[in-house]
């Protein structure tokens, strides 16, 4: 039926006869012959069923052979690099099946200095496929390519080449220990990187492309992850570096005052010192370690006290000093707000998670400066002391205080400031007051949603937006959406689109060109009738969730993972780039289905048009009160003669 309909075919060598053929050009001594096999092989290398046919006839041999072999560095080796990153895309075979030889040789093409770009380009590829892979040659590259070199090579005014070379270094850090990857930061840092990238990727680029949002999420991600250690480390007593660490804090803010005979006793210092650490909001104030034995926050809460302390001796003795004049009922202590909020921060930033594969919500301030979680709870421990004084709290309000300060940081953030002045600007601007404000805005919004008039006309209402969004759902899948092709080896480049036709009667997708954003119909080769959809698996229902080799990655991809079921056993899998293309497309398909729209976007656009449509429909009631029960109805009249006797007189 669909060729009679007009489908174009194509007649080509069939996989095995052209794996043969190549196999056998690639090791032609006829430059010329070699050279075109090599660009050919590029070229079909992505697809899966000549991929098979050609590694089967040991062709990654011949082309590790001519990689280690020949000197060349020009277009024959570029093919031959480019064909040899898309066959080993298909996972068939493992990286171990290289020789050292072959990896020394590729790594040479990053450490040095060549006329063609894009052979240091694939050849960064393949070493962090190498790195990804958990082999022993993954090692070797570690030790073979320097950190100076691959910083070099991100300071080339070419953003894919720096996307690559922080796809190889993320690769490299996500394999090491903790003490080393703090090694390893510590002295990219140290080199200036971070600042590179505020500065030449994150402000340079007209846009960040998913890759390197994604490369910047992970680096944040690696970087805080080196406080979890600190995190859920309780304090020891015997060690004589925290306890020094305490005495400083202490001592920062009560400086030694030597009385008259210019000693004390030793009771007289004991009490002393409990009194000071009393004052600094230590609620064990005898032995203020026990305070600092909740984990988390554990060390990291004195960590930030000491950084804070040394980092603003100002700001902090006026902290100290300011509340240990209050009564004592009102005093804002130090010591324990410190330790909750940096509970907080690390809840907020997700201290110790490991990065998702699909993430890409960095925080362009944590690139802004050094010290990131340090920096910020130097602002956020002013702002709470602000908070408290607003509030005019006592010790029982201090949960209270705690959840409108996190209020705040997470409404600021969520304002995404670009840098820790900007977030210190918005945060101060946000103060008790407006807090407040907003939640009564919220609240009133909510209180006049559920009284029953109005509820009774949002149940009037719901039935036609619900189709205005359903309508929303089917336009989204018809301009169609870009998935990425992701294994269980290493997060890809590959891309593939899949739309829905105009009529919503066929899903068209095939893979993406490199230089197509969104390309039409025509270009995309298969497809699948509406009709024969029989239903929409997601999360660990998914087939590719299921698989054995799938990898615990797609664990991060759970969320974004849905299946389309047609035919008997076929399924078209899919793992959406964001939660939003994932509600759109769930949406989209169950409207297709005639089924309900289950997601929280459904069910979030419809609040927001309601709203919106109630608020316009009762702007003529703004501050009249709408009674719960509609008005009683009058009596009947005692007689029903209405009609009134004109006459001409009148008039």
């Amino acid at each position: 039926m669909e060729i009679k309909n007009g489908s174009i075919l194509k007649l080509t060598t069939s996989p095995d006869k052209e794996a043969n053929s190549l196999c056998q050009g690639v090791q032609s001594h006829n430059l010329d012959v070699r050279s075109e096999s090599l660009k050919k092989l590029a070229a079909l290398s992505s697809d899966v069923t000549f991929a098979q046919e050609f590694i089967s006839r040991d062709g990654l041999l011949f082309l590790s052979r001519t990689v280690e072999e020949d000197d060349e560095r020009g277009e024959v080796m570029c093919h031959t690099l480019r064909a040899i990153s898309e066959l080993m895309e298909h996972g068939f075979v493992s990286w171990e099946t290289f020789s050292p030889t072959f990896i020394q040789k590729v790594v040479t093409f990053v450490n040095v200095n060549l006329m063609m770009l894009e052979i240091t380009q694939l050849a960064l590829m393949i070493l962090e496929s190498v790195v990804q892979s958990n082999t022993t040659l993954g090692i070797m590259v570690k030790k073979e390519v320097p950190l100076d070199r691959l910083l070099t090579l991100l300071q080339l005014p070419d953003q894919e080449t720096q996307i690559k070379v922080m796809a190889l270094l993320v690769a490299l850090l996500q394999k090491v220990g903790g003490r080393e990857r703090a090694d390893m930061f510590e002295y990219l840092w140290k080199k200036n990187m971070r600042q590179f990238i505020h500065k030449n990727i994150i402000h340079n680029w007209p846009q960040l492309g998913d890759e390197m949002r994604h490369y910047l999420y992970v680096l944040q991600c690696l970087s805080l992850g080196l406080l979890e250690g600190r995190m859920r480390m309780a304090m020891d007593p015997n060690d004589a570096e925290q306890r020094q660490h305490l005495q400083n804090l202490r001592l920062s803010a009560f400086p030694i005052e030597v009385e008259d005979g210019g000693h004390m006793t030793a009771e007289r210092r004991r009490s002393l010192c409990a009194k000071e650490f009393r004052k600094l909001g230590f609620t064990n104030n005898g032995s203020p370690w026990q305070d600092l034995c909740l984990t988390p926050p554990g060390l990291l809460a004195l960590d930030n006290m000491m950084y804070f302390s040394t980092r603003w001796p100002n700001a902090y003795s006026r902290f100290v000093l300011e509340n240990s004049s209050r009564e004592d009922k009102h005093v804002c202590p130090f010591a324990r707000s410190s330790i909750h909020l940096t509970l907080i921060l690390c809840e907020i930033l997700r201290v110790g998670e490991t990065a998702s594969e699909t993430g890409q919500d960095f925080l362009t301030m944590f690139y802004a400066q050094d010290h990131f979680l340090h920096e910020l709870f130097c602002v956020c421990i002013q702002v709470l002391n602000k908070t408290w004084k607003e509030m005019r709290a006592t010790h029982e309000d201090f949960d209270k205080v705690m959840h409108v300060v996190k209020e705040q940081i997470s409404r600021t953030l969520g304002q995404v400031p670009t840098s820790l002045e900007f977030f210190r600007t918005k945060i101060s601007s946000l103060n008790y007051s407006e807090i407040l404000r907003r939640r009564q805005e919220e609240r009133l919004i909510q209180d006049e949603a559920l009284s029953p008039p109005v509820m009774e006309l949002r149940k009037q209402l719901e039935p036609e937006l619900l189709t205005l969004i359903r309508q929303h759902r089917l336009n989204y899948l018809c301009e169609g959406t870009k998935f990425r092709k992701i294994s269980s080896r290493r997060r890809q480049d590959k891309l593939w689109f899949c739309r829905l036709s105009p009529n919503h009667k066929v899903l068209h997708y095939g893979d993406l060109e490199d230089n197509i954003d969104k390309p039409p119909i025509e270009m995309l080769a298969q497809k699948i009738s509406v009709s024969d959809i029989k239903y929409v698996l997601t999360g660990k229902d998914c087939p590719h969730m299921k698989e054995k080799n799938s990898g615990k990655q797609n664990k991060d991809h759970m969320d974004q993972a849905f299946s389309i079921c047609y035919d008997v056993d076929s399924c078209l899998n899919f793992i959406a780039p964001s939660p939003m293309d994932f509600c759109m497309w769930i949406d989209g398909m169950n409207a297709l289905l005639d089924k309900e729209m289950p997601s929280e976007r459904t069910r979030s656009d419809l609040d927001l048009l309601l709203n919106t449509e109630l608020k316009l429909r009762l702007l003529d009631l703004e501050n009249i009160p709408v009674p719960d029960q509609p008005p009683p109805v009058p009596p009947r009249p005692k007689n029903y003669d209405y009609c009134y006797q004109f006459t001409s007189t009148e008039a």
